[in-house]
């Protein structure tokens, strides 16, 4: 069965990552990783190595990203990934193939593929994001894709209602969090040595963009560089930076700068890769942000999140997850409830065993009906 993987950036590589593993060691898959997006970026940490170093050689890179992430910038950055895989679909066939989430690049890949009559694999659709037009995107992805592997089953009914159709649906949780009960955990000082994180408590920090509502970004980074200089008083920051999404320059901008301000205290960090993620989780204090990994992953490692604003408002998310809005006096307080609760002991609801076998059960019984 010829598979193509489409990865269009550090964080969905790291998701795909247990998959990729058992599909290029499994005969009856013959592999192919489709790189593009910020992959291939020197501004966002040309991450192309790290999916080269992992061990993988069947790579295909599509340079289709450009720096520009204002409202044109990411239209012409769409259209001209539309029409970079119009010439890879043509070229390029494949049984069926991977995407992930909700990018507008992952978007536009789709798209393109519709014509040539490309069958996609889509993980994590029917999840629902209120604070980011990616939901818009996901759904896309959704009604485009053939089979469909959900994370929870409240979004495999969300599927199935975007759908009109319960063929192909199965709910197979998180695949980021396969075999995490036997992931391999760094010692704590090794990590901080790693990175020069001193022995201090720190706090894992990601914020991006709002993309519903582009124009009141430039307030909500004012108020997150208030929030985090208050912050940093406590605690050391480590800060992994926005995505390439509607004016992620204008965090990066505020980010940078308070880096500027106290060197000692940040350390800013472009692509962490997974295994570093997974520590840095392992060993914060807590998550602050927006970002869909404190809603998903950090309940399996027993860590609070403040989670701020919109951006993931309407994601089904666990009792470790603590909601507040995007201003600076709102962030700090819920911080305060939750640097006194110590370590989360409840369950993940994104977490399922097997999740990649599967996955990959499911592709061999179904493979003549695809």
């Amino acid at each position: 069965m010829k598979i193509g993987v489409l990865t269009s950036s550090r964080a969905d590589f790291g998701i795909y990552l247990p998959l990729l593993k058992k599909l290029v060691d499994d005969s009856f898959f013959d592999l192919k990783i489709i790189a593009f997006g910020t992959h291939g970026s020197p501004y966002h940490g040309e991450t192309i190595s790290e999916v080269k170093n992992t061990g993988f050689n069947n790579i295909d890179l599509i340079q289709s990203f450009l720096l520009n992430d204002n409202p044109n910038g990411i239209s012409t950055s769409y259209g001209l990934t539309v029409t970079k895989f119009a010439d890879y679909w043509k070229e390029n066939s494949f049984d069926l193939v991977f995407c992930l989430g909700d990018r507008f690049e992952m978007s536009a890949a789709v798209q393109a593929g519709i014509p040539f009559g490309v069958k996609f694999a889509h993980l994590h659709g029917g999840e629902t994001t209120l604070g980011a037009i990616d939901n818009i995107y996901r759904h896309q992805i959704t009604l485009a894709s053939t089979i469909h592997f959900s994370s929870t089953e409240a979004y495999k009914k969300k599927i199935k209602t975007i759908l009109g159709d319960n063929e192909h649906v199965y709910n197979v949780g998180s695949l980021s969090l396969d075999g995490i009960e036997d992931f391999q955990f760094m010692e704590e000082n090794e990590f901080r040595n790693n990175f020069g994180i001193p022995n201090k408590q720190y706090v894992l920090i990601t914020f991006h963009p709002e993309t519903i509502r582009p124009e009141k970004n430039q307030d909500y980074a004012i108020e997150m560089k208030s929030a985090l200089d208050e912050l940093s008083k406590e605690y050391f920051l480590i800060i992994t930076m926005p995505n390439a999404d509607t004016n992620g320059k204008i965090f990066r901008n505020y980010i940078e700068e308070l880096r500027n301000e106290m060197p000692n205290q940040i350390l800013c960090i472009e692509n962490f890769g997974k295994s570093n993620y997974f520590n840095a989780m392992k060993y914060t204090k807590f998550l602050l942000g927006n970002t869909s990994s404190g809603i998903v992953e950090a309940a399996s490692f027993g860590k609070y999140v403040v989670n701020v604003g919109n951006r993931q408002q309407g994601r089904a998310r666990g009792e470790n997850v603590i909601d507040c809005e995007f201003k600076a006096n709102n962030i700090l307080h819920a911080v305060s409830k939750v640097k006194d609760l110590g370590s989360f002991e409840g369950t993940n609801i994104y977490r399922k065993p097997n999740t990649v076998k599967t996955i990959i059960d499911t592709l061999k019984n179904n493979y003549a009906s695809l």
